[in-house]
């Protein structure tokens, strides 16, 4: 979708999201907010959710309506939701559209920050009437702790998101913030994609100006090796590197800080890229996974 506003939750005109009903029945095409829905207590109003929505394990008992990219909209308005709950990043627009052509409310969300995550759950359970649920009080407790607590050290780090080309993140996605919140610094977070393909893979290469998305660069591996990672982490979504993978991909850069110690880890890519509540579990495991690193072997960070 190509909709963008200031607020946590916004309707397809830009407009922070006022239900004009109570909203009894939910169905959320966004696996991190279906999570958070039941973490506030609200899984009972959730009747539909996407086949990736698997969390926590009750959501499973709810009927599916297909994937975040193609839902099945004849099924979902079979379900009579008050509202839908969509994600700019991660749903089409043009279902966004279908569903609102049929009179179904349409509440969307892009949090690309930690503090945005944190105003969505915030403003979600304000939309529902709960003031300061426990699970908000837990993750801005947890917040302020790693805001208050330097790391032992900031590894610099690459994380992929896709391979054949590599890719990767920067500085204006909720990844990054919640990477560089927990101890990590992003190797890649001033890198910007160019277009076309063949500019991105090679800064020689003149680049097109076009208005498109510039959070997502590609990369060679000549440039991933020059950027010297002391740390590669393997997320499971969205590309689904495997544990596996760890070997390969230590052999892709043994000569990097990374691939000579041996600092190549595989994780649950949900702790970056789930916003709401499943950021309780990123702000306590991410920065273990991050010092754990380095308790044995050679070439420390300086």
């Amino acid at each position: 979708m190509k909709l963008e506003a200031k607020e946590p939750l916004w309707d397809l005109e830009g407009r922070p999201f006022r239900p004009e009903r109570p909203l009894r029945r939910i169905v959320s095409l966004v696996p991190s907010l279906t999570e958070t829905l039941f973490d506030l207590g609200l899984g009972d109003r959730v009747v539909g959710r996407t086949d990736y929505c698997i969390y926590p394990a009750e959501a499973r008992l709810i009927p599916a309506v297909g994937g975040t990219k193609n839902p099945d909209l004849a099924r979902i308005l079979a379900l009579q939701p008050d509202v839908v709950l969509m994600n700019l990043e991660e749903n089409r627009e043009a279902d966004a559209r279908a569903l609102a052509a049929r009179g179904i409310p349409v509440a969307v969300s892009f949090p690309r920050s930690v503090a945005e995550a944190i105003a969505l759950i915030r403003d979600l359970a304000a939309l529902f009437g709960i003031s300061r649920p426990p699970v908000l009080e837990e993750i801005e407790r947890l917040e302020a702790t790693r805001r208050q607590t330097p790391p032992e050290r900031r590894p610099r780090v690459f994380c992929p998101i896709w391979k054949n080309p590599w890719m990767t993140f920067n500085t204006e996605t909720y990844a990054h913030d919640v990477l560089t919140l927990c101890g990590g610094e992003n190797v890649f977070a001033s890198r910007r994609r160019r277009y076309p393909l063949a500019a991105d893979l090679n800064p020689e290469m003149p680049a097109q100006s076009v208005a498109r998305d510039d959070r997502y660069p590609r990369l060679s591996e000549e440039e991933i090796r020059h950027a010297a990672p002391e740390l590669i982490l393997l997320p499971n979504e969205p590309y689904p590197f495997q544990p596996e993978d760890v070997e390969t991909v230590r052999a892709c850069f043994p000569d990097t800080p990374a691939g000579r110690a041996g600092r190549v880890r595989w994780i649950d890519g949900s702790l970056l890229f789930w916003h709401g509540t499943r950021l309780q579990h990123a702000l306590r495991i991410l920065p273990e996974v991050l010092q754990d690193a380095f308790g044995s072997g050679e070439d420390p960070p300086g």
